[in-house]
């Protein structure tokens, strides 16, 4: 029989009309209108786009939304937060303060730069609207105090930093005139700069139906939101979006909802099948996270600042889930290009007035300094007596060392080489500087994810090395049991304030080994009142695994 349902369109993701993003005019010139055939045209010169991509990477990587800094107000002004919870979140306001001058950016991994465009049919470029953004992205790279990230492959197995942090992922659409009317032409887009901690956190679980009823939902979420940990600087903004008629699209919308860009979305659903929030599962998620008991970074109840929770349309017999967040370098601006200018959205240039007027006593509990200037065995019989979540004040000589450097020194010892005395001397830090501003003694200068070298540990702990180490968010249990053989410890840094460690900590900056490896070197540096917590010691005990078991008897409302 023919079918008698009529046609009906709607847009997966019906966006309402954004009214409270206040923007600021970047520049006038390159942008005029034009009328041709009874309609108006918007003419964009490309040299106003690539303006408008170098302007947007500079704001991103120094300047923050002023909604996010009030919420990190919040967590100092909440009589419930924990004291470390408080002193991440002040440490992260100080953070912010220094960055907004514009000369350390506020994390040291300052991304991969993501573009996204949306052009209504008047709006007349050219043509290569991706080179004129990419331009500006080069230009913002060359010329402020960014980290190169992007590894081009020069074979399948060798890669080369390419020098420019290009390319970046530049993705531009059609603009949907969804009520048919004539409009004025537009060109809307969505600017990030993407970490490689926060990033490492977007994951896809190939569900079935059976995850859609609130009780399945809850414990498969109260177990998947754990795993997160805090590798990735939280406190988060956090997305969960179920559902996608592909497994690509369900991540970029969690992408996009971990930016706040999908906060019109309807509440409701319906039989056309478009996209909405469940508003009352933000509440109950973001409730859950805070029960977790792992905070922000080191106990306490701020693991999330907010959820964003996005039901979309799917294939009967698929159900992705994504999960995604947004870290505390929560770094996006929207901009838009009209017959009036270039514009961009306005973040916060004076972030300094959200800090309170209180002292390092009201923020934490009794801090251990430890003199990092003594041997090594000394120190770790002064970590031996402290328990795990001990806050640290960290003064002296630390080695710093990651990735390739790790592989490299783990090729010596295969060879049958000796450990370098640099690491049975000193404890190692995992981090990668930004470029250094003249005047400094550090480009920001923040920990980098302590579990892309847990396969070393063992192995270098067995050699006299890496007896104590220093980076950001949980780690392995191969961890904690070679802490516990060889009498190591794993100390946790806060993740997110690199602006403030390169002003306020690193005094001092020099390349041990391996100098032509660029950021990626073996470098010593001296350190003043650095902060740390005590998060794996030589007991065994691992605070991460001491954040309390799943609630298996939870559901959702």
């Amino acid at each position: 029989m023919p079918s008698t349902t009529t046609f009906q369109h709607t847009e997966v993701l019906p966006l309402g009309k954004d009214t409270t993003t206040e923007y600021r005019l970047v520049t006038d010139e390159g942008v005029e209108t034009v009328e041709a055939a009874g309609r108006k045209f918007l003419t964009v010169d490309p040299a106003a786009l690539t303006t408008l991509a170098r302007t947007a990477i500079k704001d991103i990587q120094h300047l923050l939304r002023t909604s996010h800094l009030q919420q990190l107000r919040a967590i100092v002004d909440d009589p419930e937060a924990s004291g470390n919870d408080r002193f991440v979140a002040m440490d992260l306001l100080r953070n912010a303060a220094i960055s907004a001058g514009g000369v350390l950016p506020m994390c040291q991994d300052t991304g991969t730069a993501i573009v996204i465009g949306k052009r209504g049919e008047g709006v007349l470029t050219g043509g290569d609207d991706e080179r004129a953004l990419s331009q500006g992205i080069f230009d913002a790279y060359q010329q402020l105090n960014l980290r190169y990230s992007q590894m081009a492959p020069v074979n399948f197995w060798d890669e080369r930093n390419t020098g420019t942090n290009l390319p970046a992922q530049i993705e531009l659409y059609h603009k949907d005139n969804t009520a048919g009317q004539p409009e004025d032409p537009s060109y809307e887009f969505l600017f990030m700069a993407k970490g490689g901690g926060s990033a490492n956190k977007t994951f896809l679980y190939q569900e079935t139906k059976a995850v859609l009823n609130p009780k399945r939902l809850a414990r498969f979420l109260d177990e998947k939101l754990r795993s997160l940990g805090t590798a990735a600087c939280p406190p988060y903004h956090l997305a969960i979006v179920v559902g996608g008629m592909s497994a690509e699209f369900n991540l970029k919308v969690a992408k996009l909802a971990s930016a706040r860009y999908l906060d019109n979305l309807p509440t409701e659903g319906s039989e056309l099948g478009h996209a909405f929030r469940d508003r009352d599962l933000e509440q109950q998620v973001l409730e859950m996270t805070r029960q977790f008991g792992i905070g922000a970074q080191f106990g306490g109840k701020y693991f999330c600042h907010d959820v964003r929770v996005i039901r979309l349309p799917r294939h009967g017999a698929s159900c992705p889930v994504g999960v995604a967040v947004s870290c505390s370098a929560d770094r996006q601006a929207k901009a838009k290009i009209t017959a009036d200018g270039v514009f961009i959205e306005q973040l916060e240039r004076d972030p300094a007035r959200f800090l309170p007027d209180v002292t390092e006593e009201d923020l934490s509990e009794d801090v251990v300094s430890v003199d990092l200037n003594r041997p090594m065995a000394e120190i770790r019989a002064q970590l031996s007596q402290l328990p795990v979540k001990t806050r640290l004040s960290l003064t002296g000589p630390l080695v710093v060392a990651r990735d390739i450097a790790h592989a490299k020194i783990a090729e010596r010892l295969d060879a049958g080489e000796e450990m370098p005395d640099y690491l049975k001397n000193h404890p190692v830090y995992y981090a990668g500087p930004a470029k250094t501003p003249e005047g400094y003694a550090s480009g920001s200068f923040g920990p980098t994810t302590a579990g892309r070298m847990d396969s070393y540990v063992e192995q270098f702990q067995a050699a006299g090395g890496s007896l104590v180490m220093l980076a950001k968010g949980n780690r392995s249990k191969q961890v904690t049991s070679a802490c516990q053989s060889h009498g190591g410890f794993y100390l946790g840094s806060i993740g997110g304030p690199a602006a403030r460690l390169a002003q306020d900590c690193i005094k001092k900056v020099d390349v041990l080994e391996y100098a032509e490896l660029g950021m990626e070197a073996v470098w010593k540096i001296e350190v003043e009142d650095f902060p740390a917590f005590v998060v794996i010691d030589d007991k065994g005990n691992d605070f991460f695994a001491s954040t309390g078991d799943p609630v298996l008897q939870i559901s959702f409302r």
